[in-house]
């Protein structure tokens, strides 16, 4: 089994600044659209987020990346191509693997931005997009439907949900941290998540130098029990209301 920190959303590169914790609650803002959309910043509602947090660059009619989507039914699907796709096959990630969906959040006014979990996604189907896409995903304007990204396109889906509340538990950011310098789960050691071979990035006390590129870092935890109850806890905090 393989769990996926898949980063996504606002940050000071992609929309210029961290996402909103508002009301207690994370609110991922998705980055301008690239190759295709048909959804707005105003669609979702997030007109006036968009706009404090790229300092007035973006607003309500400006087109976004609204991936991954997550369904009233509680389902997502999350859209993936190019190197980082490439990444997750070589990693053998497939069906019963779980993507932790992370960002960048801060609190609206005076809030410290740091990197904390928002969502997850266990993945039950896969859909290559090479030979085109399934009407369903079309007339659900994904934005991978709407237009090939790259030859490896591929959808991802399964059970999914947002988490409600910016619960510590969630947070990975050491507390006074940067972004990038996160607390690590005890069941995470050196050698056991991609991207991150450096032995410098292994720190004393617990906390991991997370690297500052890249979308999809994997950790094989095969049969461990430790991980896979880590695991089901961050699953279960994402879903209390």
């Amino acid at each position: 089994m393989r769990i996926i920190f898949s980063r996504k959303g606002f940050d000071s590169s992609a929309g210029g600044g961290p996402s909103p914790i508002v009301n207690g609650a994370p609110v991922t803002l998705p980055i301008p659209a690239g190759a295709a959309s048909s959804t707005s910043y105003g669609d979702l509602g997030l007109e006036s987020h968009a706009t404090k947090a790229s300092r007035g660059k973006l607003g309500a009619d400006d087109l976004c990346h609204h991936d991954p989507m997550f369904l009233e039914e509680g389902t997502c699907v999350f859209g993936q191509c190019g190197a980082a796709q490439t990444h997750l096959e070589r990693q053998g990630v497939g069906p019963g693997d779980v993507f932790l969906f992370f960002g960048l959040f801060a609190e609206e006014e005076t809030g410290e931005p740091h990197h904390r979990i928002f969502a997850y996604l266990r993945v039950e189907e896969i859909t290559a997009l090479s030979h085109g896409a399934p009407d369903e995903l079309v007339q659900l304007g994904h934005p991978h439907a709407l237009a090939m990204h790259h030859s490896n396109d591929v959808v991802w889906r399964g059970e999914g949900r947002v988490a409600s509340r910016a619960s510590d538990a969630l947070r990975l950011t050491v507390a006074g941290g940067p972004p990038s310098l996160w607390h690590r789960p005890q069941w995470l050691k050196r050698g056991g998540l991609s991207y991150h071979d450096k032995p410098e990035r292994w720190l004393r006390g617990g906390r991991l130098k997370s690297v500052a590129r890249g979308q999809e870092f994997v950790a094989n935890i095969g049969r461990r029990k430790a991980p896979r109850e880590w695991l089901e806890r961050m699953i279960a905090e994402i879903n209390r209301a």
